[in-house]
């Protein structure tokens, strides 16, 4: 058989030329096309691994931010349950104040009201007895209360013990004013001309004194100079009275001192 070289020629010209045209129109766009779409897989690959990363670091930062939000809620919620404890503790300690001071204003209120009575009781009794001795005394001789305390007074101021005459007669003696003579009521010329007479007797010297009513001196009389007092009046009984009314009142496991019977005060 003879081979045509030119036809073998041809058809192998023919291929080569159809390799080509298919290399150059069908395998190199698809290729371009592989490389295309494996490089927008790989972009969007990136891309969702961005987006992952992104995800993971806000969920990182959301937890973080939680966590901080817890450690400042509980901290919120430690400072409250303390603040409501100082609270508390400050309402009830202001409540017991107030009620302590609501008992010592009642405590003090009552023992206003008892010592107002007992003034009052005091003050009842000082005018039932001195009315009564005063009556008696009209009745039955024939000097007045007012003279009788007065004789009493100066009695006493005759018999005064060496130690108080001493410091008395130094004070009436070195006073630069006239020394103050203090009654419940007023003293009749008589009086005073016996209270001076005595003064001058009992320390031997001229004594200057200036008198003075005074309704608190309790039916009696008292001789004031530079601190030195001497007193007398019908307070001592009275105080003799408070002592034996205080008993009648008072608890029996607690008996009130005795009562005296002298009132004389310096």
């Amino acid at each position: 058989m003879l081979i045509d070289w030119f036809t073998v020629i041809a058809q192998m010209l023919n291929f080569l030329i159809l390799v080509w045209l298919l290399k150059r129109f069908l395998y190199q766009p698809i290729l371009e096309a592989i490389d295309a779409r494996e490089k927008g897989i790989a972009s969007k690959l990136a891309d969702a691994e961005a987006k992952e990363a992104d995800a993971q670091k806000q969920q990182h930062d959301f937890e973080a931010k939680n966590k901080i939000f817890d450690e400042q809620r509980a901290a919120l919620m430690t400072k409250a349950d303390g603040d409501a404890k100082a609270e508390h503790d400050r309402l009830v300690d202001d409540a017991h104040k107030q009620a302590d001071g609501i008992r010592a204003s009642e405590a003090s209120a009552l023992k206003s009201d008892q010592a107002h009575q007992a003034v009052a009781i005091r003050r009842m009794a000082q005018d039932q007895v001195f009315a009564m001795t005063k009556k008696t005394l009209s009745d039955l001789a024939t000097v007045t209360l007012e003279e009788r305390i007065g004789e009493v007074f100066t009695r006493r101021l005759r018999l005064m013990n060496p130690k108080d005459k001493d410091e008395m007669g130094t004070a009436l003696k070195t006073s630069p004013e006239a020394s103050l003579v203090r009654s419940a009521f007023n003293l009749p010329d008589e009086q005073k001309a016996a209270i001076q007479n005595a003064l001058n007797e009992t320390f031997s010297a001229a004594i200057r004194v200036r008198y003075e009513t005074d309704a608190s001196a309790i039916s009696g009389i008292e001789l004031v100079a530079q601190g030195q007092k001497l007193s007398w009046s019908i307070s001592s009984y009275l105080d003799s009275f408070d002592r034996s009314l205080a008993e009648l009142v008072a608890p029996p496991t607690k008996p009130g001192p005795a009562p005296v019977s002298v009132a004389e005060a310096k």
